[in-house]
């Protein structure tokens, strides 16, 4: 059997969520942050049903989720920045204990209160940089499970886990 160049090898496929969690994790922390808005924002209603028992996992993360809509709005962007900077903190350890899959529901549920007000949004007519679109691109051209995936590794990393610190 001949393989064409054309079509992606297996190998490719595979180290596609590798290059893209690493392509993310290589932008500046507000370049980040930017990036997670539009993917949840182009994702969003698909990310619920692709953590398994999503409602319930928001409820496990209700607690923690509730303590960042309660701050002000420049407290929740500083909180943000911190679990994406791995800043030790009390909320981001709270956060690092979390599953893989309720970080992804937690990540959901702040999106929705984004697009509500109740989370500071991101800058009325923000566009990503062009680091940051250049690695939109990429997750883009992702098939659907790779781009979940690489959403769960990226919130999966973020914050303090408590136990390793």
């Amino acid at each position: 059997m001949l393989l064409t160049t054309d079509k992606p090898s297996y190998s490719n496929i595979f180290a596609a969520v590798p290059q893209a969690v690493e392509a993310i994790q290589n932008l500046s922390i507000d370049d980040q942050l930017g990036l997670l808005w539009v993917l949840y924002e182009n994702m969003g209603s698909l990310v619920t049903p692709a953590a398994p028992d999503a409602s319930e996992r928001i409820k496990i993360a209700g607690g923690l989720i509730y303590e960042v809509v309660s701050l002000s709005h420049d407290e929740q962007l500083q909180f943000m920045r911190d679990l994406v900077g791995q800043v030790n903190t009390p909320l981001t350890r709270a956060y690092g204990t979390l599953t893989s899959n309720n970080k992804l529901a937690f990540w959901y549920q702040l999106a929705e209160w984004m697009r509500s007000g109740e989370v500071i949004a991101t800058p009325e007519g923000y566009q990503l940089s062009a680091p940051a679109n250049a690695v939109l691109n990429k997750v883009v051209a992702l098939d659907f499970n790779q781009q979940i995936a690489v959403l769960r590794l990226i919130v999966g990393k973020m914050g303090i886990n408590p136990l390793a610190a």
